[in-house]
């Protein structure tokens, strides 16, 4: 277990001490490398006044991710970190005032109402065992929903006096503050890290189980790091608002690859155990370089969030790279992989591996047995009841939802006007569902879809630009680059052994800069008529996108449940290393789930372009949430191996539903992320009952 406190263990030769400290010797090395080479590149030497600003601008950074190290060193994620920073700031801009107590009371509650949140998804994570992933996702949204309702606008007010204790100078032309305010940040950590819950952190990061049978309280240890973790965000957050003296409720939303980035680079472990928060640090500082770096070079600010995505997928490459793996062994092991991709994972003439791997793949669907009697309706019930109870939730809560619908809009709801709308609105989470749900069904999660549908929407628009000739064309091209993007996923988690939730934030962050430069931040052009005739007319009452839905449901239906790549989804979910035992060509299967996701994606992105006539950038930030949240609602199960496209269909209509009962009761539009975040945290609780 490496990195654990040096107090901990006995003493070192200088060699096992740089052997162990190895991946913070890199990360010093990249800081120093940089600063090195931005001095080189500046027209004049860095002043004091730049140090000083660097330390500001990384302050906010360098908390953030040190919150994500704990997390990291107890082998979790958190995706609501940048969310925290937003609340935070929110909250100071709104109530902090020129007193000194006011300034005082504000930053501690800064720090509390990270902490609470940090303890909120440490409560669910350590004593309701949940998937870290999906409980730090929904938890974001809320958040992100709830700073919309404090503040539509960014707006508020920070006291310059506040500004100046942690961006000004502790001496003219002497000392950066903010740099003091960080050096104290590693001090504390050193003392969290001597003591016996710094122990207990790599501990329980290191082995669950062997940590347990030592007598540490792993659930405890869990719920105190995520709270931890809280802290240091909120602490962030203090750090942000008095940086940029004002609020908005999105500021730290676009902080998450950098925090990711800074947290990996630093040599923070992937899967917990190793690292620390000085390596983080040193990380942060060396991402700010990075963008100065490029500020100097005079390149395009829209090249950030491509540079962000990169840095971050060498890091985890480098992490890969263990202290007794060398590079050539990595690349070696790669090439093994790659290779394996031409040849089947067990011989042709595996005695029973057609047989196995036909049995687990139906595994998850149950048998009527011979004694079994009664009228054919209860039968078949009593058959298919498993899959069933994981798909009657999501359809009684629509009926529900129905009813509302009826008494908050009235009769007109009642109407084929109502029930397009509902089809129509329907069909971005139908198709959405079915690629991220294929990808939940192997254990995984596929963040990259915001702005996948995003940049094949503004492609198509830019290149159609209104007319019905180029779609011919545009359309294939879009749907390949989708494609491309699955692709691209499922090299990164197959070949690369990449966490999926990297490599797709990853691939996210690309795709975001790729529009950016494609479009030079302003979208152009209009969706082909033919896609706008496709939402607008009428057949039967019900618009063409509204019978699409209909097939479309039978087309993923008959994907997942009536094909052999649909059987070997659910093999993998249920046990990667027995199905690939019983013949089952895991590699293969995962990339086609990626590709599949990324195929739907871009199939989503000319969808909506058709809908609202034209792109823009962002219009697939919306779908993230939503995408997920009909997956899990719908029965299917986080952790993989068990759900049905019946039941996500049914999510889908329920969430569509909600949206329309949050419109027509005039509620502000933040409210649906909270609802949906909320819907999805009472799902998995719900699902994590029939899992166990």
């Amino acid at each position: 277990m490496s990195d654990i406190p040096a107090t901990r263990l006995p003493r070192l030769s200088w060699q096992q001490g740089l052997a162990r400290n190895r991946r913070l010797l890199v990360a010093v090395t990249a800081f120093i490398g940089i600063f090195v080479c931005l001095d080189v590149i500046s027209p004049g030497p860095i002043s004091y006044f730049e140090i000083n600003f660097l330390s500001s601008n990384t302050g906010p950074l360098a908390f953030a991710a040190m919150g994500q190290t704990v997390v990291f060193l107890i082998g979790g994620f958190d995706l609501s970190c940048g969310a925290v920073l937003s609340l935070v700031n929110v909250i100071m801009a709104l109530h902090t005032t020129d007193s000194l107590w006011s300034q005082v009371l504000m930053c501690f509650a800064g720090l509390g109402i990270g902490a609470s949140v940090g303890a909120v998804n440490g409560f669910f994570i350590a004593y309701m065992r949940l998937q870290p992933v999906v409980v730090t996702l929904a938890v974001m949204f809320i958040i992100l929903g709830l700073n919309l309702l404090l503040m539509p606008d960014p707006g508020g007010y920070i006291p310059y006096g506040l500004s100046m204790v942690f961006t000004g100078d502790l001496i003219p032309d002497g000392f950066p503050a903010a740099l003091l305010v960080i050096l104290l940040a590693l001090g504390l950590w050193a003392l969290i890290k001597r003591s016996r819950f710094g122990t207990a952190l790599y501990a329980v990061g290191s082995n669950e189980d062997a940590a347990f049978a030592n007598g540490i309280n792993v659930a405890r240890t869990k719920f105190l790091g995520y709270t931890l973790a809280g802290t240091f965000y909120g602490a962030g957050g203090v750090f942000l608002s008095a940086q940029t003296s004002s609020g908005d409720p999105l500021v730290g939303s676009g902080m998450l690859l950098l925090i990711f980035a800074a947290t990996i680079l630093g040599g923070t472990r992937i899967g917990g155990g190793e690292g620390g928060c000085l390596g983080t640090v040193f990380a942060a500082f060396t991402l700010m370089l990075i963008s100065n770096v490029l500020i100097v070079l005079n390149w395009s600010p829209h090249v950030m969030p491509i540079t962000e995505a990169v840095i971050l997928l060498l890091a985890v490459i480098g992490a890969s790279v263990g202290r007794d793996t060398s590079l050539a062994e990595y690349w070696r092991v790669t090439g093994l992989k790659i290779s394996g991709l031409r040849h089947r994972s067990l011989p042709s003439f595996h005695v029973g591996a057609r047989a196995n791997a036909g049995r687990l793949a139906t595994s998850w669907t149950p048998r009527l047995s011979d004694e079994l009697k009664g009228p054919p309706l209860w039968q078949w019930t009593t058959k298919n009841w498993d899959v069933l109870r994981l798909m009657v939730p999501a359809w009684t809560l629509l009926v529900v939802v129905y009813i509302l619908v009826v008494g908050v809009i009235g009769g007109e709801s009642v109407s084929v006007h109502y029930l397009n709308s509902l089809l129509t609105l329907a069909l971005f989470l139908a198709v959405l569902g079915l690629g991220q749900g294929a990808v939940v069904l192997t254990g995984g999660l596929d963040l990259s879809v915001p702005h996948t549908l995003a940049f094949t929407g503004v492609v198509l628009a830019a290149v159609c630009n209104g007319m019905d000739g180029p779609a011919y064309w545009a359309v294939p091209m879009v749907l390949a680059i989708g494609i491309g993007v699955g692709l691209f996923n499922g090299i990164g988690v197959v070949l690369f052994g990449m966490p999926a939730i990297v490599v797709t934030l990853a691939t996210n962050g690309i795709m975001q800069g790729a529009g950016l430069l494609f479009t030079g931040g302003i979208p152009t052009g209009r969706s082909p008529p033919a896609l706008v005739w496709f939402f607008t007319e009428r057949l039967a009452g019900l618009a063409p996108a509204a019978w699409f839905l209909i097939a479309f449901a039978g087309a993923a239906y008959v994907v997942l449940h009536r094909t052999t790549f649909g059987r070997r989804i659910f093999a993998v979910g249920n046990s990667a290393r027995v199905a690939r035992l019983s013949g089952v060509r895991v590699d293969w299967t995962t990339l086609g789930v990626y590709v599949l996701s990324g195929f739907c994606s871009a199939l989503a992105g000319v969808l909506m372009t058709g809908f609202s006539t034209v792109s823009f950038l962002n219009m697939g930030q919306r779908f993230l949430l939503p995408a997920i949240a009909v997956v899990l609602v719908g029965g299917t199960l986080a952790i993989g191996g068990r759900g049905h496209y019946l039941g996500i269909f049914g999510g889908a209509l329920l969430l569509t539903a909600v949206g329309t009962l949050v419109s027509g009761s005039e509620l502000h539009f933040a409210w649906r992320d909270i609802i949906f975040g909320i819907v999805v945290l009472g799902a998995v609780l719900t699902l994590r009952e029939r899992a166990s």
